[in-house]
């Protein structure tokens, strides 16, 4: 029987725009001989110098302006934009007391317990007013945060 699966794996990617001079923590080489056959755009690729065995011979990723250069653990490879966009989305970005909140509850809650207790104030916790108001404003982006993982604001 085949059965559908979903990926669940966070990874790190950049979309490389042409102005980068390193990716993904690699150098980025442009060579002006190098275009795409049926753009004619040009092409640019990384060396990729394993730093444990300076000896090993590097990888090389062949990306394009517009691809996403990504990082899965110590794999690095490209992928064009549309297909980057079909596969991935970006974790949710979330207020640092609403992470944690979620932080100081894992293992002791499920997202029911914590989507109950922001709807009938039943916690006490610093600043619970403020995230409990900002749960209930956007309960999907909360869901998503507990279930794949989340980032945190960046202070102003």
């Amino acid at each position: 029987m085949v059965k559908t699966y979903r990926k669940t794996t966070t990874i790190k990617a950049e979309q490389f725009d042409g102005s980068q001079k390193y990716i993904s923590g690699h150098k980025v080489i442009s060579d002006n001989s190098l275009v795409d056959a049926l753009t004619h755009d040009p092409v640019y690729h990384s060396i990729l110098i394993n730093e444990d065995d300076p000896d090993e011979e590097p990888d090389e990723v062949i990306f394009e302006i517009g691809d996403w250069v990504i990082k899965n653990g110590e794999d690095v490879y490209a992928i064009d934009d549309d297909t980057f966009k079909s596969k991935y989305d970006e974790l949710p970005v979330i207020p640092k007391a609403v992470a944690d909140w979620i932080e100081s509850n894992r293992g002791k809650a499920n997202l029911a317990d914590m989507l109950v207790c922001a709807q009938f104030r039943i916690v006490k916790f610093d600043n619970y007013a403020e995230i409990e108001k900002w749960i209930n404003a956007d309960i999907d982006r909360f869901s998503r945060a507990w279930l794949d993982g989340y980032q945190v604001e960046a202070d102003e």
